[in-house]
């Protein structure tokens, strides 16, 4: 049967962020009991116990939820290619050799700051996945190690306005700038830079453009949101053998896929907010 929506059945949707195209998964939570919400009506059972909410979005959409389900819905992403998002923040390419000799300024004591600095005076080649990959390194150093976030985004900037080109290897690490500059500006309250970072994280995800082979992609994608390693074994092993330098190698890396599926807008098994909580728990782990 079906009715208008009573006061007793009005119901708010709890909303959080998935990657653009998911408009609707199950979630955590349930739907919690407000007063009535225009547009909104309900199909109950026999016993006047609604089975089936119907909901309408601020934009317009419908959404059909069985009682007692929650849902994430994705916030818009910006307009344009995600390289124009982010150059909007703006891309420091340009200025990478300053950034870099600023950063490496900021803390003369720390040899692996000036290590890295030091090779990328020499020129910073864009097409090289070992200068990238400096670039990531640094800023991690930066973040995590000395906790420099001011100098650590700079460092991010000088790479997250490149586009993906086809090539993941080179992709791995700009991806990993862009996570990293997403947590920043996200822990800073600049949430329109950090959807703009979270956006360009994804720019790879919808590159396929053969249909079968793209619906392939995104089923593979969607399984390794929802079930990351973690290396949780890895990490285990390395804290009962006394191994410190190991077991922080691996909870580094542990942080790292932590931080992309933050930026990535979280799975249907670690939402938003846990993510927040675990990534926390690792920085305060690896920084002692």
């Amino acid at each position: 049967m079906s009715e208008s929506l009573p006061e007793t059945y009005a119901f708010r949707v709890n909303a959080e962020l998935l990657a653009p195209g998911q408009i609707l998964v199950p979630g955590e939570g349930a739907a919690e009991p407000l007063a009535p919400v225009a547009g909104t009506s309900v199909e109950a059972d026999d016993f006047g116990v609604p089975a089936l909410v119907l909901a309408k979005l601020d934009d317009g959409t419908s959404l059909r939820l069985a009682y007692g389900s929650a849902v994430r819905v994705q916030a818009p992403a910006p307009e344009g290619a995600p390289s124009d998002a982010v150059r909007q923040v703006p891309s420091e390419e340009d200025n990478a050799a300053e950034i870099i000799a600023d950063a490496a300024a900021a803390h003369p004591e720390n040899s692996a700051v000036q290590e890295i600095a030091a090779r990328l005076e020499r020129g910073l080649n864009v097409k090289s996945g070992s200068h990238l990959q400096d670039v990531r390194d640094l800023a991690h150093i930066l973040y995590i190690d000395l906790g420099d976030a001011e100098n650590a985004l700079k460092v991010c900037n000088v790479i997250t306005g490149l586009p993906f080109d086809g090539n993941f290897g080179r992709w791995n690490w700009i991806q990993g700038a862009l996570a990293l500059a997403a947590h920043i500006t996200h822990e800073a309250g600049d949430a329109e830079s950090a959807a703009a970072y979270s956006h360009a994280v994804r720019a790879a995800d919808t590159s396929e453009t053969d249909p079968m082979k793209a619906k392939l992609a995104a089923e593979l994608l969607q399984r390794q949101l929802n079930e990351p390693n973690l290396y949780d074994r890895e990490i285990h092993r390395a804290a009962e053998a006394g191994k410190d330098a190991s077991e922080r190698e691996w909870r580094i890396l542990r942080l790292n896929a932590l931080l992309y599926l933050r930026s990535h807008g979280g799975s249907q098994t670690l939402s938003d907010a846990e993510l927040d909580r675990r990534i926390r728990t690792e920085l305060i782990a690896v920084r002692g």
